[in-house]
């Protein structure tokens, strides 16, 4: 698979189904998820972050909770869409939550979904920048908000605000700074993440279409990403991390067919079985799902050209399922799947 010691993480939407129970159970069932993971050795747990959808809207606010609860496994966002975020907020929040966890927040960011921009920006009051700029500028803020940077001078200051000060974050987390990951999806935004010194998390969309097989040009992302990291200033001093999303489900049973076979059958619907969306004007590309036995899954894994240039294999959970379902997934691919690929559980 990889020379790197390989590492395992798992990404979950923490979906409300609806159930009677409602949104307060599904929040009780993703920290339950993380517990687990932590017990089975995984390295990291991420969250998605989706508003006004039946998913985790608050992450800061769910890993403080999942931080109190588990003592080893990496709390991380997969992604915060910066574009709607006050940056400044966000790096009081993450470093509240690192400061309580240990040490343990991986803070990753993307841009957002562009779709989705007639909807949010008159809620979240977003500036005239392009999508993209806009996003990039308070990336640039919070990082410079995490390093220790100064954010705004204190004037006469009041009550315990000193007078005539630079103020900076508080309270701050200084490892954090250097634990910010970007979510690109073609080569040119790998690149610049390099160039930048952002680690990088790659999920199962690439938004550039090529005609190369998914899992080719995202290979090709990774090693732009790396090159360019190692000729930034940052590579002087560290290297950049790398991790993968991949949808991975085991079906051994009826019980695991029952569980997942609409999402299976739904995911591949939208798609030619290459990955290509079936409307032809959005130039992006889907990963293919990992399905079936153990055996045909590290076969599958074993294929992908994207996997030998990670540092960690992220287990990006399908949104519907259910808790018990998804507990599943995860403890089949750390019992059967993930030791033959290289990697050993973390304890």
């Amino acid at each position: 698979m990889t020379s790197r010691t390989l590492q395992l993480g798992f990404l979950t939407f923490v979906p409300n189904d609806g159930g009677p129970e409602g949104a307060g159970q599904s929040l009780h069932d993703g920290i339950r998820l993380f517990e687990l993971a932590e017990e089975l050795g995984y390295h990291s747990g991420w969250v998605r972050v989706r508003h006004f959808e039946p998913f985790l809207a608050s992450p800061m606010t769910f890993l403080a909770a999942v931080s109190q609860r588990t003592e080893r496994i990496r709390l991380g966002t997969g992604v915060i869409p910066a574009r709607y975020e006050d940056p400044i907020r966000l790096a009081e929040d993450a470093s509240t939550v690192d400061l309580l966890s240990g040490g343990r927040v991986e803070l990753g960011l993307s841009a957002g979904i562009g779709q989705l921009a007639p909807i949010l920006d008159p809620v979240f009051g977003v500036s005239e920048r392009p999508f993209s700029a806009e996003a990039q500028h308070r990336i640039e803020r919070l990082r410079a908000a995490l390093a220790g940077e100064t954010i705004a001078h204190s004037g006469t200051g009041f009550m315990s605000v000193p007078a005539d000060t630079n103020l900076t974050l508080s309270p701050r987390s200084p490892g954090l700074a250097d634990r910010v990951w970007y979510g690109p999806g073609s080569v040119a935004s790998a690149r610049r993440t390099g160039e930048q010194g952002l680690d990088l998390h790659v999920s199962t969309l690439n938004t550039e279409e090529t005609g190369d097989p998914f899992d080719v040009r995202q290979a090709e992302q990774i090693r732009a990403y790396r090159e360019a990291f190692a000729h930034s200033p940052f590579g002087e001093r560290r290297s950049g991390r790398v991790a993968v999303g991949r949808i991975v489900i085991p079906v051994l049973n009826e019980a695991d067919a029952e569980a997942h076979n609409g999402f299976i059958t739904a995911y591949n619907a939208r798609m030619h079985p290459d990955g290509r969306p079936h409307d032809r004007t959005l130039p992006m590309r889907f990963s293919p799902l990992h399905t079936g036995t153990p055996e045909q899954i590290i076969e599958s894994l074993r294929a992908d050209a994207a996997l030998p240039e990670i540092d960690s294999l992220i287990i990006t959970l399908p949104a519907p399922g259910g808790a018990e379902a998804h507990q599943r997934i995860l403890r089949v691919i750390a019992e059967d799947i993930a030791p033959h690929l290289g990697w050993t559980p973390h304890r």
